[in-house]
């Protein structure tokens, strides 16, 4: 006959739990060290080996591919999958040794060409060319990827039919610009893509319009949006916003030499004195005056090979400004003698 079961307060405070132990140091609790290196567990107080044959059940995220060069890849999990290419990307490819017989190079090849994912192959080919164009102006690494997020979003939808892909790639750079707030103008980008201007910015309008729909769409309907999908309505590259970049390119590292130029930009009198012109000129202007106001003056030539516009009219713009200049500097700006009224060259 069975024993009736015990009540549950009997097992209060008992260890049930099966453990290991050092037959020599019956040490409790046990010091026992698994060495997975051998395979072996081992007291750590007297050095005896209490049972081998350990298995490693930690996980392996390590991926040795560019440590065994030109030999055998023994990595065992491999990278994650890249958000920014389409399909699982869990697929075979045939390795080949070129000193070796061109049987495993044309089966390496006629395998290639039977499981070529073209998307993926364009995608791959933009982003590359994203990355070069990014790293040939210094612009952050958070731009490029934007700009290949962007490229990614207009392909899976085709938002772009009939345009090239040098001119959806110079769209995208140009808007990712805007969104991680360092912007270009179109003539910087039209420098480093060599696509027209007036194309750029047909380009730019189009994407802009797409992205804009398509984030007001996953708003209509009450969707999350991801933080990498988040679209900024962005307004045109101010003036103010140019005279940071244009300032470091003269060696003007002084941070007062950036907030009197963006003061003068940003003056109600030279936003009406001077509108109508383009940003590139307004900051040369306003930057040429900062300079000589301050004491360290910079040439109009010298501004002119920055902002990419004439030293006549970077001289032109300074006319209305210094005819105003009354007005516009502020007293803080060359109190202390930081700077003087009498450093401006006459319009």
């Amino acid at each position: 006959m069975m024993a009736p079961p015990a009540a549950a307060d009997e097992w209060d405070g008992v260890n049930l739990n099966l453990s290991a132990i050092c037959k020599e140091c019956k040490e409790v609790p046990p010091n026992l060290v698994e060495e997975f290196s051998s395979g072996d567990l081992v007291c750590g107080s007297c050095g005896l080996v209490i049972g081998d044959r350990i298995v490693d059940t930690r996980s392996e995220w390590r991926t040795f591919a560019n440590d065994d060069q030109a030999t055998d890849d023994p990595s065992r999990v491999g990278d994650g999958a890249n958000e920014l290419l389409n399909g699982s990307q869990l697929t075979t490819s045939i390795a080949f040794d070129p000193s070796s017989n061109r049987a495993g190079q044309d089966l390496s090849r006629a395998h290639a060409r039977a499981n070529v994912d073209k998307t993926n192959k364009v995608l791959v080919e933009a982003y590359k060319i994203i990355g070069q164009h990014c790293d040939a102006i210094n612009i952050p690494k958070n731009v490029s990827d934007t700009a290949k997020h962007l490229f990614k979003m207009q392909d899976d939808a085709k938002a772009a039919k009939g345009k090239s892909q040098e001119s959806i790639i110079a769209g995208c750079v140009f808007i990712a610009c805007r969104q991680c707030g360092v912007p270009r103008t179109f003539r910087e980008i039209y420098a480093l893509t060599k696509v027209s201007k007036k194309e750029i910015g047909k380009t730019f309008k189009h994407l802009e319009k797409f992205f804009n729909q398509k984030r007001d769409s996953i708003n209509a309907t009450k969707g999350h949006v991801a933080a990498s999908d988040e679209f900024k309505s962005t307004s045109s590259t101010s003036a103010k916003e140019l005279c940071v970049r244009f300032c470091s390119q003269l060696g003007l590292k002084n941070q007062m030499f950036v907030k009197v130029s963006q003061g003068i930009a940003d003056s109600p009198v030279t936003l009406h004195e001077l509108a109508g012109r383009s940003p590139l000129s307004v900051a040369a202007a306003c930057i040429y005056m900062a300079a000589h106001l301050l004491g360290s003056p910079r040439t109009a030539k010298e501004i002119s090979g920055i902002a990419g516009v004439s030293d006549g009219t970077i001289r032109n713009s300074y006319k209305f400004l210094y005819l105003k200049k009354e007005t516009i500097i502020k007293d803080d700006w060359i109190r202390d003698g930081r700077g003087s009224m009498d450093n401006l060259p006459g319009a």
